[in-house]
């Protein structure tokens, strides 16, 4: 396994990181080098299937294409800033993306299966009540190489810490810090690589793209790269989820409905997670469970389209919010089930090194002013709640 490598200024700013180009644009790539398509794909095997970054390893690839390469191109993997392994055996990576700014990904072993969770942003703008990270601000979208490297680092990694040829991720799920949908762009190359059989071969059923709800760029995923979809629900009224997804003033229950619908006629699985976070006296009462079941089967829809995944809030001091008891989910989630809803509770895994959901924080400068903004609104609610009293 090759030795991990670390961006320079020099090479960063003259040399295209081929972690970002999936298979196609790294056919036109190599194509503009006089290489024919086959050379890319064996470039692409390298560098995805067995991790390496250094061009003359590439023992079949001709000496004259090694040369071309180590001219205009790179494999570099981001910076660790730090590394923390939770004693349930989750470990956090902290990434430097520069600028002052870093994102975190996350690695959950389980008995059946291993799970990376990715960041796709720098900070996240969607300023959620219940998420750290939304309440740290907002810095800049990722580009497609650091996305891919969050997975490039662990995957290859660990092949080299446990000495073992097997692959060590199985399911990714981009729902590390940001909202992956405003970063659409970037984030489909990704996908791609990370389903492609010459790189990493994940299925589109292990693949977890979760979103606040932004609905045209749902349709799009459906048409560009359609893998599982998670959608972060969190209440079952509209006035309820205003006040703790922002976004559902522009995109409503209704229309977040339809097009979770939509989505389904191209996804690879017959149905769509549903994420909520359990907040005591806010959604998790048994009225909220029975009006979140009208809503998700409606019109005749039955039960049978959808999941949930009922999440334990990890409470942080900002948010002003506090954990649902056991005894209040045991309840929200019996409602659920009497109705045929397949419901789960989410464990919390790697919270001692707060790497549980709604955890993830990182470092960002923030460049919306989000602690700001979200103080002035808890006055104004402080205020509004004394004028009712």
């Amino acid at each position: 396994m090759e030795q991990l490598n670390h961006p320079t200024t020099e090479t960063a700013v003259q040399k295209v990181n081929l972690l970002g180009l999936d298979l196609e644009a790294l056919v036109d790539f190599c194509a503009q080098l006089g290489e024919k398509r086959f050379r890319a794909t064996q470039l692409y095997r390298w560098i995805h299937q067995r991790g390496v970054a250094d061009f003359d390893a590439m023992s079949d690839l001709a000496k004259s294409l090694r040369t071309k390469l180590k001219e205009c191109a790179e494999v570099v993997a981001l910076p660790v800033l730090t590394e923390q392994v939770s004693r349930d055996g989750t470990i956090k990576w902290l990434f430097d993306v520069g600028g002052g700014d870093a994102v975190e990904a996350v690695y959950i072993p389980e008995r059946d299966r291993a799970t990376l969770c990715i960041s796709s942003q720098a900070g996240c703008a969607i300023g959620c009540r219940f998420c750290s990270t939304g309440h740290q601000g907002f810095s800049r979208n990722l580009k497609t190489w650091e996305i891919v490297a969050q997975l490039w680092y662990a995957e290859h990694e660990l092949r080299r810490r446990f000495e073992s040829p097997e692959r060590k991720v199985s399911n990714v799920v981009m729902m590390g810090m940001g909202e992956p949908l405003q970063n659409f762009n970037q984030l489909v190359p990704a996908l791609k690589t990370m389903l492609d059989d010459n790189a990493f071969g994940l299925s589109r059923r292990r693949v977890t793209v979760s979103t606040s709800g932004i609905v045209p760029m749902m349709d799009r995923l459906s048409q560009s790269a359609p893998v599982a979809l998670a959608v972060s629900l969190h209440a079952p009224t509209d006035p309820l989820r205003d006040h703790l997804v922002p976004l559902n003033k522009k995109y409503p229950i209704e229309e977040l409905l339809a097009a979770c619908h939509r989505y389904l006629e191209y996804a690879p699985r017959d149905f769509i997670t549903f994420e909520y976070c359990m907040l005591a006296g806010m959604n998790d009462s048994v009225e909220n469970a029975r009006t979140l079941v009208e809503i998700l089967s409606g019109n005749g829809q039955g039960t049978g389209w959808f999941k949930l995944n009922l999440i334990p809030f990890n409470p942080f001091p900002e948010s002003g919010l506090l954990c649902s008891s056991p005894q209040a989910v045991q309840a929200f989630a019996k409602v659920l089930l009497d109705a045929g809803v397949v419901t789960t509770v989410r464990k919390t895994r790697g919270d001692d090194i707060d790497a549980a959901c709604g955890q993830l924080a990182g470092e960002v400068k923030d460049r919306t002013q989000a602690v700001v903004r979200m103080q002035k609104k808890r006055n104004g609610e402080s205020v509004e709640a004394l004028r009712v009293g």
